[in-house]
């Protein structure tokens, strides 16, 4: 491609949210090039997670029209003037959380929240400008980037470069829910040999925590989901015990309790963003020693939970993108890819065409359905 051609507004399909809760729209869109520190990428697939849904109900702000899907993987086709380490050609999955491994943050070893590279709920790049609009009509984004389009561009430290042999259409569930929930159960919790650990909600990322778990040697990994399709699928990540709270008149965290001699788990992680399961997964927790991770999105923006169990000593923290760092861990999970300990292969359960899309958010709501892949061209 000519360096005149990569200067040059690319039309496009996308799919566009115009507003709280309607129906997502194709349409030719304007795609700018790349400013200097960014890239423009060639979508190939894409996926839906539940936080793209929440976007389109206004999560966590009400920022429309706007090209919605943070998931998926794409090749490079231009670059800014003072991009570094990417190319033309390169295979690339979007994240949203960048690393400048020199700030505060990034060199405290506590957090993945980046000063440099800032995680931004704006919509907008990290300049406070959009490069694409439809109609003249300025567009939003999901967070870094917007993959429910044939083009889309994104700041290059917010993208990590993949292996081309790598299978493409698994790998981009890497680029958030999966990564999100394997995370937060290895970096975040750091879950330990021989531990006990409970999954609430046992969807891409609560499979993703669940993977973790048993990688990291996880002696009772125990998921719980209302859907009883969820176990089989479970399994085959290193569920070892599960629980349909459906029709029983107890509790989630009694249930918990019961598989563990009363006691709870040592670890419990919360990936289904129903509020009131936060203090269930507290509660589910060993006293004095007991992590819950709370994962899942929600608009709601507070909750209740029972002090007490705080102040017994139990720990309740939040994450973002499961404590994962672009730079640092993500090579992590392409080896244990390539070693084929990940199971990304099972996540795959439906696929439809760009155009289609609408039919993702009906097909989400199947019992069988884990994730949906979108195929961009």
């Amino acid at each position: 491609m000519s360096k005149s051609s990569r200067s040059q507004v690319i039309t496009c399909k996308a799919a566009v949210c115009w507003g709280h809760g309607e129906p997502v729209k194709i349409e030719d869109i304007q795609v700018e090039p790349p400013k200097s520190s960014e890239i423009r990428v060639k979508m190939l697939y894409a996926s839906l997670c539940h936080t793209d849904i929440l976007c389109s109900h206004g999560f966590p702000f009400p920022l429309y029209p706007r090209v919605l899907g943070h998931e998926g993987v794409g090749v490079v086709e231009s670059t800014g003037d003072e991009v570094e380490g990417l190319r033309e050609g390169d295979l690339v999955i979007p994240g949203y959380v960048g690393e400048c491994e020199e700030c505060e943050n990034c060199t405290s070893g506590k957090t993945n929240l980046c000063l440099k590279f800032a995680l931004t709920f704006s919509g907008l790049m990290p300049d406070g400008s959009s490069r694409m609009s439809v109609r003249g009509q300025k567009l939003y984004h999901v967070l870094s980037c917007s993959t429910w389009s044939e083009y889309m561009v994104v700041d290059a430290n917010l993208v990590s470069k993949i292996d081309p042999t790598l299978n493409l259409a698994h790998a981009s569930f890497l680029s958030c829910g999966f990564s999100t929930g394997f995370g937060s159960a290895w970096k975040v919790a750091e879950v330990e040999k021989g531990s006990t650990v409970a999954v609430l909600g046992l969807g891409a990322v609560g499979l993703g925590a669940v993977e973790a778990a048993r990688i990291q040697g996880a002696i009772k990994i125990i998921g719980v989901d209302i859907n009883a399709r969820k176990e089989e699928k479970a399994k085959a990540f290193g569920m070892t015990d599960f629980i349909n709270p459906e029709g029983s008149e107890k509790s989630i965290s009694e249930l918990i309790k019961e598989k563990t001699g009363g006691l709870g788990v040592d670890v419990c992680i919360e990936c289904s963003g129903v509020t009131s399961l936060i203090n269930e997964a507290l509660m589910a927790t060993k006293p004095g020693i007991g992590k819950t991770i709370v994962v899942g999105a929600t608009n709601e923006a507070n909750i209740k939970v029972n002090s007490l169990y705080l102040l017994l000593g139990g720990t309740l923290k939040g994450c973002i993108f499961g404590g994962l760092k672009l730079k640092s861990d993500f090579p992590y999970l392409f080896d244990k890819y390539n070693k084929k300990e990940l199971h990304l292969d099972e996540l795959l359960t439906h696929e439809v065409p760009l155009e289609d899309i609408n039919k993702a958010f009906q097909i989400i709501k199947e019992p069988d359905c884990v994730k949906v892949l979108i195929k961009i061209k």
